[in-house]
């Protein structure tokens, strides 16, 4: 398992995905912001937490496609589901990858960037916090998607509309978490929510996923 993840990590970062393509969408997405509406302080720090949730969330969407794509095209993806390493920890470890790799790098950049968009300080922790709990199921849920469209040419569009509705909670509650402490409103039922969807979908969906692939390999 560990000899796999550090080759999806230099797979990550040789290929010109995921890690350096996400951040570089998460920054654009927070210079543009203030450009289309205004410049005004306090409406910026109303919608900080919104926008760079929203962000990280679409800059998570730019690298699923990749997660399965390397190994379907070179034949490694047939080789790892016939090693002992069973395919239901083959999907565990690439979503972990395409965390280290996206989510991660998104939940450290967050706070420089909440100050492109005027966030208050006291929302600083909430939004760190909130997208350290939130993106493991983005990469959870996108791990599902790759592995549904896996071998289907061009099929990033198709990813990207079957991930969207599944990202929506985690949205909703992330957002609502970093909103909240941000205006110094209680936290722990947002909060609740958003940890036990990440841990839904970080101990159900390895064994869905694993499930597709084996049906797609046939």
């Amino acid at each position: 398992m560990k000899a796999l993840l550090l080759r999806d990590l230099k797979l990550a970062f040789r290929s010109g995905g995921g890690f350096g393509l996400g951040l570089a969408f998460f920054l654009i997405v927070a210079v543009l912001v203030p450009f289309g509406v205004g410049p005004e302080n306090d409406l910026l720090a109303k919608i900080a937490a919104g926008v760079l949730w929203l962000g990280a969330l679409l800059a998570c969407l730019l690298s699923l496609d990749r997660i399965f794509a390397l190994d379907w095209e070179d034949g490694s993806l047939d080789l790892l589901a016939t090693s002992p390493l069973p395919l239901e920890a083959v999907c565990g470890v690439k979503a972990l990858a395409h965390w280290l790799t996206t989510g991660l790098p998104l939940t450290l950049a967050a706070p420089v960037l909440g100050l492109l968009l005027s966030l208050p300080e006291t929302g600083y922790v909430w939004l760190v916090t909130s997208l350290a709990l939130g993106t493991p199921a983005l990469s959870v849920i996108g791990c599902f998607g790759a592995a549904l469209t896996v071998g289907i040419k061009r099929g990033g569009l198709l990813l990207s509309l079957l991930v969207l509705p599944l990202y929506v909670p985690t949205l909703i509650f992330g957002a609502e978490v970093a909103r909240r402490g941000t205006e110094g409103l209680a936290v722990s039922g947002p909060l609740a929510l958003l940890a036990g969807i990440s841990l839904a979908v970080i101990a159900v969906l390895p064994f869905v996923s694993a499930l597709v692939l084996r049906i797609n390999l046939r």
